[in-house]
């Protein structure tokens, strides 16, 4: 596995952040994390535009266009000359002083960061994966907006903690109201009397990139898909459930409480819409 990280165009096999600096002392942050596919960056456009909103809306300067990004991410991925590569571009508030106020912070600071391919056990598509409801709630929208992918994550630490300790994969959160959200790094989708469906946006939950690419995949393949509000009693009836992200894709979940969920294997909409999803990504080479 090859690490290679690029600090403000400067590429390194090995860096570090000021101690100072106010990403590492208040996660004062915005982030992305990159797919690849025959190691060229899975979209981008979209993953750099959703960037530069999270920092618009904390009031953080990023100082490169796009063209940069575009550059300096092909600069990296070819010196680390991975195969398939996990990309994260982090943009911090800089180097400030030790308190919360941000005006001390001038300069911006912004990472890439290549290492090779993030994957994960075929078991997991194959057999779906435990998700366990926990009981930590996802930050309020009102609070710290999840639909921000700032470097802040405690909320989603602490919630995958608790699904370790009741031996899941991964965590489900609802929110204050005790409705649906996500997972802790990825979106949620379950399916009921063949309808697909998933928290809106309104509940406080990221507005993800590969949610929206299902999205427009049901709707061009005929699949109903509802988005609203919903108690987590809703999936004692769900028929398949499955998570969606940049780097999982679409990974089922077959039980959920360790509860078994339909008959226990990926249900047919869950494999259905994998196939769709890998033929999209297939396009787009």
């Amino acid at each position: 596995m090859t690490t290679r990280i690029n600090i403000n165009g400067t590429i390194k096999q090995d860096a570090y952040v000021s101690a100072f600096d106010h990403g590492f002392l208040f996660g004062d942050s915005v982030y992305e994390v990159v797919d690849t596919r025959n190691n060229r960056p899975c979209f981008l456009d979209e993953h750099l535009n959703r960037l530069r909103c999270s920092a618009g809306e904390i009031n953080l300067v990023i100082p490169f266009d796009e063209c940069w990004f575009v550059k300096q991410l092909d600069r990296t991925l070819k010196d680390a000359d991975n195969k398939e590569s996990y990309i994260r571009i982090v943009v911090t508030r800089g180097v400030g002083d030790i308190n919360i106020d941000p005006s001390s912070c001038h300069s911006s600071l912004v990472l890439i960061y290549i290492t090779s391919a993030h994957m994960y056990p075929i078991e997991f598509y194959k057999n779906g994966i435990n998700l366990a409801v926990v009981s930590v709630q996802r930050n309020s929208k009102h609070a710290l907006n999840p639909n921000i992918k700032t470097g802040n994550y405690l909320n989603n630490v602490l919630a995958k903690i608790e699904s370790d300790r009741l031996g899941a994969e991964d965590a489900l959160m609802l929110n204050s109201r005790g409705h649906l959200t996500e997972s802790t790094t990825s979106n949620f989708f379950f399916v009921q009397n063949g309808c697909l469906m998933t928290p809106s946006l309104d509940c406080g939950i990221l507005a993800g990139i590969t949610r929206d690419v299902v999205m427009r995949l049901c709707k061009e393949s005929g699949i109903i898909l509802k988005q609203g509000a919903w108690p987590v009693e809703i999936l004692e009836s769900a028929d398949e459930i499955f998570l969606t992200g940049s780097v999982k894709h679409l990974m089922p979940v077959t039980r959920l409480n360790n509860k078994i969920i339909g008959d226990g294997k990926p249900g047919p909409i869950t494999r259905s819409l994998i196939c769709l999803y890998d033929n999209f990504l297939e396009r787009l080479e």
